[in-house]
């Protein structure tokens, strides 16, 4: 056997139905649908406005949609909101202080709480950054994806360069913390496109930079209509190329495709990859909870008008099911591989009810292949498992379902 147990091994707890013998730490997430143009690379549940928002409805659902919510979190400590969407930053200012404040009555949020708002660089938002962070905003997430306007025309975004640069200078003098969003493999992009991408966020000074590679989302109008692409091998020198300039930036390459400054990691997003708890409010979000009996997984209804037309009903949830035994452990690694520097094998145990020994097969064939490595206690996908991270993963997922 692989030996992954820590020094002292923690059996798996037996007292309670879904062997846990406490919840994990819980997150909030709060779903704004809307935007002023649905991009045609994304995939998320976002429509576009047409016409005046309703404001005051939705903040209603939301704060109905938590109320009934409570008895399943009830004094759980909050550590972390995530307000995304969508475009957040097309909300008032009231409407995101509101908002915060009813949340700050119902749950107990650590007076450390991270709170994130997704915000489009476009001046109207940006105008409203200083409010944003007088209602209790911590973080601002800015969408960006490119400094090139070709490039933004070609992924139908509405913002220009100059705009998202205006942004970056104007979110640093309001938050301590601000993370920017780039995407390499565009349409017709160079390589040395991209890196002039690379080297104007980290020349703007944000803390956090978040970069995806450009991928074809089923229902979405590039997977109808592919623009032209990087090939394979280019694409690949772009992600060599984007590790490798924020290292020597000093980024922390901690995530698949997140990279930030010492101490300014995501703490929202790190509670999902190391399998937290969170609740999810609004049209469409998500939520993961746990408690003594079950691990389930759970979804609002997705089009706003349907969530309002629930919300009016009293009826929040659209689907709930719970984590089965067996694709426990998947789900756990699924989340907990994209760390690049991994986690303490006790972490499993603690997180799924599950003993050790449901994951060792999967780790063996994954360690002889080199995707895999077990040390001190801790598992860690190597440099080789996170280049093939999802062959690293289907080693275990398909583990969870034989």
């Amino acid at each position: 056997m692989i030996p992954i147990r820590p020094a002292a091994a923690t059996p798996a707890p037996s007292h309670s139905p879904s062997g846990l013998t406490a919840p994990p730490p819980l997150a909030l997430y709060v779903h704004w649908p809307w935007c002023v143009r649905k991009c045609p690379y994304c995939d998320f549940n976002s429509h576009e406005s047409r016409g005046e928002i309703d404001e005051p409805a939705y903040l209603a659902a939301l704060i109905a949609d938590l109320e009934a919510a409570l008895p399943q979190v009830w004094n759980r400590p909050v550590s972390s909101v995530f307000i995304g969407g969508g475009t957040p930053s097309l909300m008032s200012a009231a409407t995101a202080d509101a908002l915060l404040a009813a949340i700050r009555m119902r749950l107990p949020l650590h007076p450390d709480a991270e709170i994130t708002l997704e915000a489009n660089p476009g001046t109207a938002e940006a105008g409203k950054f200083a409010a944003f962070r007088a209602a209790g905003v911590t973080r601002l997430s800015i969408g960006v994806q490119s400094f090139e306007d070709s490039k933004l025309v070609a992924l139908g975004r509405i913002h220009s360069a100059n705009e998202a640069n205006y942004a970056i200078t104007l979110a640093q003098r309001h938050f301590e913390r601000v993370n920017v969003d780039l995407m390499y493999a565009l349409p017709l992009q160079s390589l040395s496109e991209a890196e002039r991408d690379i080297a104007t966020a980290i020349a703007g000074g944000v803390s956090h930079i978040s970069a995806y590679h450009l991928t074809l989302e089923p229902n979405t109008a590039f997977h109808h209509s592919p623009p032209p692409l990087p090939d394979d091998d280019l694409a690949a020198d772009m992600q060599e190329m984007v590790e490798e300039r924020l290292a020597a930036a000093g980024f922390e390459h901690y995530e698949t495709s997140a990279f930030a400054r010492p101490g300014q990691r995501c703490r929202h997003n790190l509670n999902y990859w190391t399998f937290g708890d969170y609740l999810g409010i609004g049209a469409g979000a998500h939520g993961k909870l746990s408690n003594h009996e079950h691990i389930w997984r759970e979804t609002r209804q997705r089009h706003p008008q349907a969530y309002l037309e629930a919300a009016a009903r009293g009826e929040f949830i659209a689907t709930r099911q719970d984590i089965a035994r067996h694709d426990l452990p998947g789900e756990f690694m699924m989340n907990a591989l994209r760390l690049n520097e991994g986690f303490p094998a006790s972490l499993f145990v603690e997180r799924t009810g599950l003993p050790l020994a449901e994951i060792e097969k999967s780790a063996l064939a994954a360690r002889c292949d080199g995707l895999l490595e077990a040390s001190d206690g801790w598992l860690r996908p190597t440099p080789r498992g996170r280049r093939f991270l999802n062959r690293l993963l289907a080693l275990f997922l398909d583990d969870s379902v034989t």
